[in-house]
């Protein structure tokens, strides 16, 4: 048995070797022996075949450790495996076994590339990487193969633009995407209209629509505009499963055309049905009773579901455990809707964590007499429980009126960096203020 650590890869290679050949392997690096068979192990959404025909060796063939190693780096430089380790045989032949872990990928989003449909896209990448799924990891040799096709999709029409791809935060849900843009376009968003004509009329949306309307052309733009302008107004009327776009270029004429500059958009719309809030039930919940949680989420039973108020509920939750010092308190809430009567129910799982002291106030750039000043102004005293609003409620006053800590005493700053510093062996907290 001959084993080594692998060199340019993650994982152990270990090499079984027939008697005949170890003291050839030992004495050249160049040693080979016919490829009989190559196998894969610890796949999960590729199949076998993928994997081996990665790896880019041929039965057949003639292979020493140098093409067993270029096979596994093969694997590594393509993007798709986080880990990859193989073992080999030599049996009239080598056998070899690559054991690979599959990296994480991500969902492919294309910003503002509005001449070709997002399946024209998919196709070209299928045809250049035959792997492909419809997702890509965050960086490899097959994302570069992903972006040399839509690149050559883009030449085809001679648009004279600049492709790029990054990994940026879903825009329209969770984790990340995978984003292709091109730079040197000169398309802007034009008219937008909506599905909905209810939404024709509404000063609320007059008064979003410049944010996107005149603007370059991205469907980035477009998506957070929805989420962030259109879909509250559905959500406070308690349409909370609307269903918002995706926009559509909608152009009239020969489709052949060069596009026009401005690019009139259109958004489907369905807003689904009204729902209405029937009851809460609270698991987990030590420092704060059911009557208090009850009266922070502000719904009665009967009223609609405001959609709004329920995302503002968690938060002054979160905010009023912290002002007990539970700084790391979680919200598990899962919705429960009953369609047939169109209410709506949640089931909250709260976890506490540590309740949180105060340990001790750390001040930079502040004369003595000032320190004096503010130390006398703290509000909360060591070894007590931390309370997050009395923190906030300090720093707005040093921000907004420093005259309440400082008096008469001459200080000047333009900024306050804040820190805290937890430690939770200790259940303590430490603040860091520093005076710039």
């Amino acid at each position: 048995m001959f084993t080594r650590a692998a060199h340019r890869l993650l994982g152990l290679c270990v090499f079984t070797l027939a008697p005949a050949l170890v003291n050839a392997v030992q004495d050249s690096e160049s040693a080979t022996a016919p490829l009989r068979e190559i196998h894969a192990a610890g796949f999960k959404t590729l199949t076998e075949a993928q994997v081996v025909s990665l790896a880019g060796l041929q039965p057949g063939v003639p292979v020493g450790r140098k093409e067993l190693q270029d096979g596994a780096d093969r694997l590594m430089q393509s993007g798709l495996f986080s880990k990859v380790s193989y073992n080999f045989q030599t049996r009239l032949g080598v056998l070899v076994t690559y054991q690979v872990e599959e990296a994480p990928r991500i969902p492919l989003y294309f910003d503002n590339m509005p001449w070709f449909a997002d399946s024209e896209f998919l196709d070209a990448i299928r045809r250049r990487v035959p792997v492909f799924d419809g997702t890509l990891p965050d960086a490899g040799g097959v994302v570069e193969q992903a972006a040399d096709a839509v690149k050559e999709l883009l030449n085809s029409k001679s648009l004279g633009v600049r492709l790029e791809h990054v990994v940026i935060a879903n825009p329209v849900g969770e984790g990340n995407v995978q984003q292709f843009h091109v730079e040197g376009a000169s398309l802007s968003i034009g008219k937008v209209e909506f599905g909905d004509p209810a939404l024709a009329g509404s000063k609320v949306v007059q008064q979003h629509l410049p944010e996107v309307q005149g603007k370059p052309y991205s469907r980035m733009a477009l998506d957070l505009f929805l989420s962030e302008a259109i879909r509250p107004i559905y959500f406070q009327q308690g349409y909370l499963h609307v269903k918002l776009g995706p926009p559509e270029i909608r152009l009239s004429g020969n489709p052949n055309q060069k596009l026009p500059n401005e690019l009139p958009v259109f958004v489907p719309i369905t807003p689904g049905a009204i729902y209405r809030w029937k009851e809460i039930r609270w698991h987990g919940n030590s420092q704060l009773s059911e009557f208090t949680l009850n009266g922070l989420m502000e719904l009665k039973t009967g009223d609609v579901a405001d959609g709004m108020k329920i995302e503002a509920a968690w938060d002054r939750i979160r905010e009023e455990l912290a002002h007990h010092g539970f700084m790391d308190a979680k919200l598990d809430a899962v919705p429960q809707f009953d369609e047939q009567s169109q209410k709506l129910s949640y089931s909250v799982a709260i976890d506490e964590g540590i309740s949180y002291q105060f340990g001790k106030l750390v001040l930079t750039g502040l004369s003595l007499g000032a320190e004096r000043k503010l130390q006398a102004a703290w509000p909360i005293a060591a070894g007590t429980t931390f309370d997050k609003i009395k923190f906030e409620d300090f720093l707005t006053k040093l921000e907004l009126h420093p005259a309440q800590i400082f008096g008469e005493l001459p200080v000047h700053y333009d900024a306050v960096g804040h820190w805290l510093q937890a430690d939770s062996a200790t259940a303590t907290i430490d603040v860091l203020l520093d005076f710039k």
